[in-house]
C-alpha cells in the first residue's frame, strides 16, 4: 500500500513538475539509489505540503478523464447494440410502435426508484402519442425481482395487450412480491396465471432475461432505471420535464 502512495504521490509531483518546466525528460534517471528516493520522497512530501491542492486537481482531471473514456466508450457500445436495444421481440414495447423517437428503460420491479419514475411514464406516454418505449426486464437486487420479471415477460409473450397493465400493477406494488403475490395481481388483470407457471421457467424466458443481462453488461449498467434515448444514456432516476426535454432535443436532432 506505501509503495502505491510512493509511486502516486511520485508520479502527481513528476507531471506537475514538467508542466511548471522544472524538470525535463531527459533528467530523470531510470534507476535511483535507496538514499535518492528519500531524498525525493522528502521532496515531495515538502511540495505537497506547500501545494495540498494538486493532489485535488489531480483527483479531478483523473475523474473527469476517466468519465469521458467511459462515455466514449459507451457510446460507441451503444451504436454496436442498437438493434439489439431497440428491436428484440422478446422486450415488451409501449406507446406508438412507429414512434419517432424510442425511449429504452432498465428496470427493476424491487428498485424504489424505479417504481418513482414509473409514476409518470403513462402520463408521459399519454401526451406524447408518437413515442415508442421499450421496456427492457432487469431483474438484480432480489430472487422477488426475477419471478415478476419472468412473469411479465410471460405475459408479454402470450397476451400482449395485457402487459402494460401488469406492468403497472407490479411497479405500484408495495410490499413482497412473492410468487402468490405476482400471480394475484395477473389473475385481478384478468391474466392467465397457469400459462406463468407453466412457461416463467422456460427457455425462451431464461434467453430473454439474459439478452437484457448481457446488454446491461455491454453497457456497463450498474443499477436501474437506467434510460437510453437515440445516443443518450441517462442512468439513475429522472422528473418528466428533463425526459421530455431531452425527447425534444433528439427530435431535434441533437
Amino acid at each position: 500500500m506505501i509503495s502505491l502512495i510512493r509511486f502516486l504521490v511520485g508520479l502527481i509531483f513528476v507531471c506537475a513538475t514538467f508542466e511548471a518546466g522544472n524538470i525535463n525528460a531527459q533528467s530523470l534517471s531510470p534507476s535511483l539509489s535507496s538514499g535518492q528516493v528519500q531524498e525525493v520522497e522528502g521532496i515531495i512530501s515538502n511540495y505537497l505540503r506547500e501545494n495540498p491542492e494538486i493532489i485535488v486537481e489531480a483527483i479531478e482531471a483523473l475523474r473527469s478523464r476517466e468519465k469521458h473514456n467511459e462515455d466514449t466508450r459507451r457510446k460507441h457500445n451503444l451504436l454496436k447494440a442498437r438493434q439489439k436495444l431497440l428491436h428484440d421481440e422478446g422486450s415488451p414495447v409501449g406507446g406508438n410502435q412507429n414512434g419517432d423517437v424510442t425511449v429504452v428503460e432498465f428496470f427493476d420491479y424491487r428498485c424504489g426508484f424505479c417504481k418513482k419514475v414509473f409514476s409518470f411514464i403513462p402520463t408521459l406516454l399519454k401526451q406524447d402519442p408518437n413515442l415508442r418505449f421499450v421496456f427492457k426486464e432487469l431483474p438484480i437486487l432480489s430472487p422477488e425481482s426475477e419471478m415478476a420479471a419472468r412473469a411479465a415477460l410471460v405475459v408479454w409473450k402470450f397476451q400482449k395487450k395485457k402487459y402494460f397493465p401488469f406492468h403497472k400493477a407490479l411497479m405500484e406494488s408495495r410490499g413482497n412480491l412473492s410468487e402468490l403475490h405476482i400471480l394475484s395481481i395477473a389473475e385481478k388483470q384478468g391474466i392467465n396465471t397457469t400459462r406463468i407457471r407453466e412457461k416463467m421457467h422456460s427457455i425462451e424466458v431464461n434467453k430473454m432475461l439474459s439478452r437484457n443481462h448481457e446488454l446491461a453488461r455491454i453497457l456497463e449498467i450498474r443499477g436501474t432505471p437506467v434510460f437510453v434515448i437515440g445516443d443518450k444514456f441517462i442512468p439513475g432516476a429522472i422528473d418528466l420535464p428533463s425526459i421530455k426535454n431531452i425527447i425534444s432535443e433528439i427530435r431535434k436532432g441533437g
